[in-house]
C-alpha cells in the first residue's frame, strides 16, 4: 500500500465521519440510512472500488444481523410475554426483594458482570433488558441509571475475561494462560465498574426517563425528583419467580454450558450437542418457547399473537440500525485503514504497556469492534513484546482495555443499548454510552499505568 493510499484511506474516513455527524445532528436523515450514506462515502472516497463497497456493506450488515439479529427478534418477543403475563413485576419483586430498596442499579451491574463472562454482551442485554425495564416500570427509577448500569457490567467483562472470543483469542497470541487472564481481568474490571455505576447514577438523574403506562415507550416526567414508589401488594394473580425467571436463565445456563465444554475440550456428539443448544440463537429461541408455554398459557391464542407481533415490530428498527452500524464498521475493516493506523504507532517509542492499549483504542475508534480491536493490537503488539522486558498478561488486558474507549456509531451493541432504552437523541446516545464505555476505559488507563510501575 503506498503512502498516498493510505493518505487516501485517512482523508475517506475523516469525510465519512463528518458526514455521519452532519447527517445525525443537523438533517432529517433517520441514522438507518445515515450509517449506510456513510459507509459508501468512506470506502469510495478512501478508494476502495465501488464493487468492494457495497461487498462490504451487505457482508456488514449481514453478518452482523446473522449473530444478533435474530437474538434481538426473539428477545423482544420474550419481553412483550414477560409484560403481558405479569413476569416482569414477579422478576421485579423478587429481585428488589432480595437486594433492597436502593440497590436496583448495583443489582443489574453484578448480573451483568457475571452474565457476560460466558456470552456477548449484544446476548446478555437483550436477554436482560426486560428486567430492568420491570424494575424502572415499578420503581419509578430512571430506565438510563439501570440500563447503562447494566450494559456497562455486561461489556467490562466481555472485554476482559474469558471465555468470551476476543479475550480468549488475545491471550492465545500473547501466550499466556487463560486462568491468569481470568483472574487479572476480574481484579482490574472491578474499578472501572464502580467508576461507570458512579457515572450511570449521575447520569439517571439528569435524563430521567420511565417505561409509559400502556407499556409501549418512554416518558419523562418533569419532576425528576420524585419519589420512587415501593411495589406494594400484587394486584392479580402474578406467576411463580421459577416459572419468570427460566426463560432467562434456561438460555444463560445453555450458553455457559457450551463454553465450559469448548474450554475443557469436550468431543464427540456431546460437543455437537452442547455447540447446538448452547448457541445462542437456539438458547434464546428455548427460552422464548418456555416463555410461551409456561407464562402465556392463559393468554388466547389470537391475542398472544397480536402482542408477539407488537414485539416484532418494535424490535425492527432495532435490527436495521444494528445491522447499519455492522455495515459500517465492515467497510473501515475491509479498507484497511485500522491498519494502517496501528502499524503507525507499532513504530513509536511508547511505554510498552500502552503499546497494544493505544493500537487497540485507535483500532476500536475506527472500525468500531472491540474483538476486531483487542485480537489486531494483540497481533501487532506481541512480537513486538516478546523482546521487552513486560509481563505479556499484562500487555493482553492492556489490549482489551483498549478495546473498550468511546463506543460510537460504528459499534453495534451502541444502537442496541441506546435503542432498547428508547435514546433516540444523538448527543444523549453519547452521552449514555460513548462517554460510559471511556470512562471505563480511563480507569483501565489509570491501572495499566499503576501495575507499570511495579511490573
Amino acid at each position: 500500500m503506498t503512502a498516498v493510499n493510505e493518505g487516501q484511506l485517512i482523508f475517506g474516513l475523516i469525510v465519512g465521519i463528518i458526514l455521519l455527524l452532519v447527517m445525525f445532528l443537523k438533517t432529517k436523515i433517520h441514522p438507518f440510512p445515515a450509517l449506510i450514506i456513510s459507509a459508501a462515502a468512506i470506502g469510495v472516497i478512501g478508494g476502495l472500488p465501488p464493487s468492494s463497497v457495497v461487498n462490504s456493506i451487505t457482508k456488514g450488515f449481514g453478518g452482523t444481523l446473522g449473530s444478533i439479529g435474530i437474538i434481538i427478534g426473539f428477545g423482544i418477543m420474550m419481553g412483550r410475554i414477560f409484560e403481558i403475563s405479569g413476569a416482569a413485576e414477579t422478576m421485579a419483586r423478587t429481585f428488589l426483594k432480595w437486594l433492597g430498596k436502593g440497590k436496583e442499579e448495583v443489582a443489574l451491574a453484578l448480573t451483568g458482570f457475571v452474565v457476560s463472562i460466558p456470552i456477548f454482551c449484544d446476548s446478555g442485554f437483550v436477554i436482560l433488558f426486560p428486567l430492568a425495564k420491570a424494575i424502572s416500570k415499578n420503581t419509578k427509577k430512571s430506565i438510563i441509571s439501570l440500563g447503562v448500569s447494566m450494559a456497562l457490567g455486561l461489556v467490562i467483562t466481555h472485554s476482559l475475561v474469558p471465555p468470551t472470543p476476543g479475550p480468549v483469542g488475545v491471550a492465545g497470541i500473547f501466550g499466556v494462560s487463560v486462568g491468569s487472564m481470568i483472574l487479572w481481568g476480574l481484579v482490574l474490571a472491578i474499578p472501572m465498574l464502580i467508576g461507570g455505576l458512579l457515572y450511570a447514577n449521575w447520569l439517571g438523574k439528569r435524563i430521567y426517563q420511565i417505561p409509559a403506562e400502556n407499556g409501549e415507550g418512554w416518558v419523562r416526567p418533569s419532576n425528576a425528583k420524585i419519589e420512587y414508589k415501593e411495589l406494594g401488594k400484587a394486584d392479580k394473580n402474578l406467576p411463580s419467580p421459577f416459572a419468570s425467571f427460566a426463560p432467562l436463565i434456561v438460555p444463560i445456563v445453555l450458553i455457559l454450558i457450551q463454553n465450559i465444554a469448548k474450554l475443557v475440550g469436550v468431543s464427540g456428539v456431546w460437543k455437537e450437542i452442547f455447540g447446538f443448544v448452547g448457541s445462542p440463537v437456539i438458547a434464546v429461541g428455548i427460552g422464548l418457547l418456555i416463555a410461551i408455554y409456561g407464562l402465556a398459557g392463559k393468554v388466547e391464542r389470537k391475542e398472544l399473537l397480536g402482542q408477539l407481533e407488537k414485539g416484532i415490530r418494535s424490535a425492527g428498527i432495532i435490527i436495521f440500525v444494528t445491522g447499519a452500524g455492522g455495515a459500517l464498521g465492515m467497510v473501515l475493516r475491509d479498507s484497511g485503514i485500522g491498519t494502517v493506523i496501528a502499524e503507525a504507532i507499532s513504530k513509536t517509542s511508547l511505554p510498552p504497556i500502552l503499546l497494544p492499549f493505544i493500537i487497540a483504542t485507535l483500532v476500536r475508534f475506527v472500525q468500531g469492534s472491540g474483538t476486531v480491536a483487542m485480537i489486531t493490537a494483540a497481533s501487532i503488539s506481541a512480537p513486538i513484546i516478546a523482546n521487552l522486558s513486560i509481563n505479556p498478561l499484562f500487555a493482553a488486558l492492556a489490549a482489551s482495555i483498549g478495546s473498550l474507549f468511546f463506543s460510537y456509531f460504528n459499534d453495534s451493541y451502541f444502537w442496541v443499548v441506546n435503542r432498547m432504552m428508547g435514546i433516540e437523541d444523538t448527543k444523549e446516545q453519547i452521552k449514555v454510552w460513548s462517554i460510559t464505555t471511556t470512562i471505563a476505559w480511563g480507569i483501565g488507563l489509570v491501572e495499566l499505568l499503576v501495575i507499570s510501575l511495579f511490573v
